[in-house]
């Protein structure tokens, strides 16, 4: 298949990637940016490669050191991960040249149907992952649990303690749970919660 089609064929993919997918559902403007920015780095970069008959294991051990970089330079969450990877296997994909032609493709499409399923915000709709802080030290799990659950108006599946803090009588804690669509989260006075998902 010409380069100039498989171009486009990755142009199409990151295009729906993060227009379609990434931007509508988590709307942070500068991730955008950088997603583009590295799948056209990485398919030009492939390309040449490609081109010159450096063997891909190389390229790849280039790509993983400067992913690596990149996503310690900011905190990203796992969705964002997953998109910035997706981005660089597009872009891969893109400026290889792999056998049978219309594998490519595919790869692209499945690609971007797994981020389009995995990410889609009607799977496990009610689960939550939160940062709380409770302005009460509670060493008990069950007793933690029963708390959190009369909090947070939800089920909790699992409580990790961070930290328990028995002179300002204070516990942070990642609590992971489900609540029903019509079931409001309810704030004590003197707690904080943090949303990490």
């Amino acid at each position: 298949m010409p380069p100039t089609i498989m171009f486009a064929i990755d142009l199409a993919a990151i295009s729906v990637l993060v227009f379609a997918l990434y931007f509508p559902r988590h709307r942070r403007k500068d991730l955008v940016a950088s997603y583009l920015g590295v799948n056209i780095g990485v398919l030009a970069v492939a390309h040449a490669l490609n081109s010159t008959g450096i063997e891909a294991g190389l390229g790849l051990g280039l790509f993983g050191v400067l992913s690596i970089i990149r996503l310690r330079s900011t905190e990203l969450d796992q969705e964002e991960v997953a998109y910035y990877f997706a981005a660089l296997a597009l872009g891969l994909l893109g400026g290889l040249a792999v056998d049978p032609m219309w594998l490519t493709p595919v790869l692209m499409a499945a690609i971007v149907a797994a981020l389009y399923i995995g990410d889609h915000p009607r799977l496990f709709a009610g689960y939550r992952t939160q940062v709380v802080n409770l302005d009460t030290a509670i060493a008990d799990e069950a007793a933690l649990v029963t708390h959190l659950e009369g909090l947070l108006g939800a089920t909790v599946h699992r409580v990790k303690v961070r930290k328990v803090d028995l002179v300002n009588e204070t516990t942070n804690v990642e609590v992971r749970y489900r609540f029903g669509i019509d079931l409001p989260v309810v704030s004590e006075a003197g707690s904080a919660i943090r949303s990490t998902v």
